[in-house]
């Protein structure tokens, strides 16, 4: 049976240059990080260079796809959350070109990495810190400091609190992180077990498959569905930790 981690393996193209005893390579993972940018931007100019009354299919796209986020950030940061739509519309449309490269065959799924998905959590946790310290000073605070809370249990409140928003940005980039990695494993997993019973068993071994294959079916679009569902997820935990640093009172 093929090894369904090897699919994850991180692997160098090409060495950059150097800086002092680290060595800056371009791996297949930085590829698809750059491809995914390039494809994002090449699809949002390429839908809004006709701008048409009535929009071609293309244009469509990428109005529902703006209306979607745009919705999101209104309904879980407010109006004045919509500041943020750029930040939020590239980080729900990076992680889910992201996941949905991930389900071609042969592709490399970067957001199987928690090292990617850490260091997208920690930028939005830093923009939060940073603009809601900005916009409140040590007002921004009170998010630690719930109000109407009796004073003998506030010291427990405030380290819960405080812990709370601690384990945000562990809680984004896991969420992302296990579910990419334990989806793709389970179709690897089923797709070796149909050619194990194919090769070993012979014609007995491919009408056996058949049950199998059927299961790899519906796992692939479950997958298909998780990519998206986890690209929304994340977006909406974005919109919802901007609205503590925009309204950090409880």
């Amino acid at each position: 049976m093929a090894d369904p981690i090897h699919q994850f393996e991180i692997k160098k193209i090409a060495v950059l240059g150097h800086i002092g005893p680290y060595e800056i390579a371009l791996t297949n993972s930085a590829v698809f990080m750059i491809a995914a940018v390039v494809t994002i931007v090449g699809f949002i100019l390429l839908a809004t260079s006709g701008r048409s009354l009535v929009p071609g299919r293309l244009q469509s796209l990428a109005e529902i796809t703006y209306d979607f986020v745009a919705d999101t950030v209104r309904s879980t940061a407010g109006k004045e959350g919509m500041k943020f739509f750029p930040f939020v519309f590239s980080i729900f449309t990076f992680v889910l070109v992201l996941n949905m490269f991930g389900m071609i065959p042969g592709f490399f799924t970067v957001t199987s990495h928690i090292v990617i998905t850490g260091a997208l959590a920690l930028l939005v946790i830093l923009v939060v810190i940073i603009y809601g310290l900005y916009k409140n000073g040590f007002k921004f605070f009170k998010l630690f400091w719930p109000s109407g809370v009796p004073m003998f249990v506030m010291p427990m409140i405030v380290l819960i609190e405080i812990l709370s928003f601690l384990s945000r940005p562990l809680s984004l980039s896991v969420r992302l992180f296990a579910n990419m990695l334990a989806g793709h494993i389970t179709i690897k997993v089923f797709a070796s077990f149909i050619g194990l019973l194919a090769t070993s068993l012979g014609v007995a071994g491919w009408a056996l498959g058949i049950l199998p294959f059927g299961m790899l079916i519906a796992l692939t679009a479950l997958d298909l569905l998780v990519a998206f569902l986890q690209a929304y997820v994340f977006a909406v935990l974005t919109c919802l930790y901007l609205n503590d640093a925009i309204h950090p009172g409880h």
